[in-house]
C-alpha cells in the first residue's frame, strides 16, 4: 500500500519524505488555508515546492464548480510539475473533466466519494485515484471500510486501473485495516504513520536491551 501525507505543511512532508515510506501527498483548500497559503500565485508555488520536496504524485485540487473553470485551473495545475495529479469533485462537471483530463494522459483524483457509484463513475471516467473518505463516514455512524471493501469488489470484477485511495484518515488502525481489506492508498496526518512505530513491548524490549549492553560494558 501506497502512503501519502495529507498536508500542506512542508515541515511534515519533509519529515515523512526523509523516514523513507512517503509516497505522495494530497492537499485541498482546507489545508493550504491551514497554513496560511492564500492568493493564486502563492499557492501554486506552494504546490511547486512540494513537489520538490517528495518523489511520488501530489494531488492539487481545483476550485471551479464548473466544468470550463476545472478545465481551465487543472491545465494550469498539471502545466506546474510532472508530479501534480488534478484533483476534482465527484459531481457531474467533475467526472466530465476526469473524462477530458484521462484522454490526454493528465493524472486525476477524483475526490469526495462516498458510494460505491460514485466511485464505479469516476473508475470509468479514466480516475487515476478516487478518494473515499472513510473517517467523515465513519463521523456519521456509516461503514467507512465497508464502503472500501465495496469499492475493491467492483475495481477486481472489471479489472480497473484506478486506485482506490483511502482518504479522511483518522488513526494508525485506519491504516491497518484499509491495508487489510487492499485499499491501493492511504492519506492522512503525519500522526497516522508514525503511531506505526509504536508498542509497548518494543519500548521496554529496547529498554532492557540497553541495560543489558550497559551493564556488560562497565
Amino acid at each position: 500500500m501506497k502512503f501519502f501525507i495529507d498536508t500542506a505543511n512542508l515541515k511534515e512532508i519533509k519529515e515523512a519524505q526523509e523516514l523513507g515510506v512517503l509516497d505522495g501527498v494530497t492537499t485541498n483548500p482546507s489545508l493550504m488555508a491551514k497554513e496560511g497559503i492564500t492568493g493564486k500565485n502563492n499557492i501554486l508555488k506552494h504546490y511547486v515546492d512540494i513537489c520538490n520536496i517528495v518523489d511520488g504524485d501530489v494531488s492539487a485540487e481545483v476550485n471551479a464548480v464548473d466544468y470550463d473553470g476545472m478545465i481551465k485551473e487543472g491545465e494550469e495545475l498539471a502545466d506546474l510539475h510532472e508530479q501534480i495529479v488534478v484533483k476534482l469533485p465527484m459531481t457531474k462537471e467533475g467526472i466530465r473533466a476526469c473524462k477530458y483530463f484521462s484522454d490526454k494522459g493528465v493524472k486525476t483524483n477524483v475526490t469526495l466519494v462516498f458510494s460505491a457509484g460514485q466511485a464505479l463513475l469516476a473508475a470509468k471516467a479514466g480516475a487515476t485515484y478516487v478518494s473515499p473518505f472513510l473517517g467523515r463516514l465513519d463521523d456519521c455512524s456509516t461503514d467507512g471500510l465497508g464502503l472500501i471493501q465495496e469499492i475493491r469488489e467492483i475495481y477486481d470484477n472489471y479489472a480497473f486501473e484506478t486506485q482506490i485511495l483511502a482518504a479522511s484518515i483518522r488513526h494508525t488502525m485506519h491504516v491497518v485495516n484499509c491495508a487489510k481489506i487492499g485499499a491501493d492508498v492511504m492519506t492522512g496526518p503525519l500522526s497516522s504513520i508514525l503511531g506505526l512505530l509504536k508498542h509497548p513491548l518494543t519500548d521496554i524490549g529496547l529498554a532492557q536491551f540497553i541495560a543489558d549492553y550497559e551493564k556488560g560494558n562497565k
